[in-house]
């Protein structure tokens, strides 16, 4: 079972992203928003995802990396394929993972929200650990953030249409939704 103390989950792995701020509100966490990476594009492991949320992705690495190593990006939490969590931005910090981006009438998701990426891409098939951990830190973000409604989670897609596209038509939205409800009903 995942615990949360001090705006960190105690079982993960903690590796500090230099990429966040304060948010305009800090009571005001009240959006979900699931991503998906890899680096580079399409292939898993290695330790890309957090040199690049740590500021040292090396550019000469891969092509790809030349591309990207300049942004300053961050989420607060990556699921691996094996089911294993990181954090990277306490959670009562804006961490940079939506951009330009709306939601329900709201410019600025990053504002607002908590972004969890998932070590994947849109047409890769997600694994069964990694939605075990997402459900059972959702279910965790829910009960210490109860703004964060089942309709306030949501892909990157839905609050930058048109510019993003994760976690794409691979992610099993409806099964994620039927195990939260599940994991949430054998808690009870």
């Amino acid at each position: 079972m995942l615990t949360l103390s001090d705006h960190r989950v105690k079982q993960a792995q903690w590796c500090p992203s230099p990429n966040h701020n304060e948010r305009p509100n800090p009571d005001d966490i009240s959006l979900l928003v699931i991503h998906n990476i890899s680096l580079p594009p399409g292939q898993f492991g290695g330790p890309y995802i957090e040199d690049l949320f740590s500021n040292r992705l090396d550019p000469d690495r891969d092509p790809y990396f030349r591309e990207v190593y300049q942004l300053t990006v961050s989420a607060h939490f990556l699921i691996r394929r094996d089911g294993q969590l990181m954090q990277f931005v306490d959670c009562d910090k804006r961490a940079w993972h939506a951009g330009i981006s709306s939601y329900a009438g709201r410019d600025n998701c990053n504002d607002f929200s908590i972004g969890i990426e998932l070590e994947g891409a849109d047409q890769t098939p997600f694994e069964c650990a990694q939605y075990r951990t997402l459900v059972a830190l959702t279910a965790l973000l829910q009960q210490h953030y109860p703004a964060i409604t089942s309709d306030r989670i949501v892909g990157h897609q839905h609050i930058a249409p048109g510019r993003k596209t994760d976690p794409g038509p691979a992610f099993q939205w409806a099964n994620y939704r039927q195990g939260l409800a599940a994991f949430k009903e054998s808690m009870a």
